[in-house]
């Protein structure tokens, strides 16, 4: 998907790590949300309180989810899945855009 339909952007943004990552939240009709942001590169740790899909757009970085001991890498164009109530690193190697759905 290249756009949405029918939503509405809030204005004010979210900044994390001294705005090395921010984010805006896009609300649909349905009541669903999505944030869509960008990360600069450097190491962050997020935590959730929903299950999140976290779709790359591009850019590239590696993470390591909950419950694993290893990196994956990840770049524009693929997606990775993290349960509710939990915590993940990544480490970006590029500016990085995103879009993060909650479940």
């Amino acid at each position: 998907m290249k756009q949405f339909e029918n939503v509405t952007v809030e204005l004010e943004g979210n900044s994390y790590f001294d705005g090395a990552v921010t984010s805006r939240t896009v609300n649909f009709a349905d009541g669903s949300k999505k944030t869509l942001g960008f990360m600069l590169p450097g190491e962050y740790e997020f935590g959730t309180a929903a299950a999140e899909l976290m779709e790359i757009t591009s850019g590239q970085l590696d993470v390591k989810l909950p419950d694993s001991d290893t990196w994956t890498a990840i770049k524009g164009g693929e997606s990775f899945d993290i349960p509710s109530d939990s915590k993940f690193q990544v480490k970006v190697k590029s500016i990085t855009d995103y879009c993060c759905s909650y479940l």
